[in-house]
């Protein structure tokens, strides 16, 4: 779903920063020879990553749901000296098509790419975290944010994206299927949540930002 007149979306993006040489292959390259392209995160979402991060300068970043790591290259950009960004995925599919990636990139010691549960992981970790990135399946949506709010820092911050679902969220008629109900389950509890202060981005399939306090 195009939430904005095709037209303005694409000034936008003409009047946005560039990818690097190195994303911008990466973008080619998913879109060629890796199924579902549209779950890349892309130009203009890769950017607001980018920036927001840089804001942040987070010390450590943890993302679920790594796909072809154009997100994690992204937001790595941001860390501080000593940063490190943990990105895990279940696709072992993809391990070779990431790793060739990520070791091509400015960020190849910055970035701890993981081929695993994260349901089993995320309990395992020893770690705090200054950002975290939820992309990965829909269905788990609530339990990913109910495993790392603890291992956020205060003033941390939790991105959550696809949660407009196509604006299947806002559906009225018809049967409305399980993950665009969890994903609404989903935004209401992060909404109600007095713990951190949000704010729904309607930015592609929508970015959902919250602070913890």
């Amino acid at each position: 779903m195009e939430f904005i007149d095709e037209a303005l979306d694409d000034y936008c993006c003409a009047h946005t920063t560039a990818e690097s040489a190195l994303l911008a292959k990466l973008n080619r390259d998913t879109h060629v020879n890796i199924l579902q392209p549209r779950m890349l995160s892309g130009h203009f979402q890769g950017r607001l990553l980018s920036l927001l991060s840089k804001m942040i300068r987070p010390e450590r970043i943890l993302e679920i749901g790594t796909y072809t790591g154009y997100s994690a290259l992204c937001m790595a950009e941001g860390l501080t000296e000593n940063g490190k960004i943990i990105t895990l995925d279940i696709n072992a599919q993809l391990e070779d098509f990431v790793r060739d990636y990520i070791s091509e990139s400015d960020y190849a010691s910055k970035v701890d790419y993981r081929i695993c549960n994260a349901m089993e992981e995320i309990p395992q970790m020893d770690e705090q975290f200054d950002l975290v990135f939820i992309d990965a399946d829909k269905l788990n949506y609530i339990h990913y944010y109910n495993l790392v709010f603890d291992k956020v820092k205060p003033g941390g911050y939790i991105f959550s994206d696809n949660v407009l679902w196509s604006g299947k969220v806002v559906q009225t008629e018809g049967k409305i299927d399980k993950d665009t109900q969890l994903l609404k389950e989903f935004n209401e509890l992060i909404h109600q949540d007095e713990r951190v202060e949000n704010i729904l981005l309607p930015i592609r399939d929508g970015i959902m930002i919250a602070r913890k306090k």
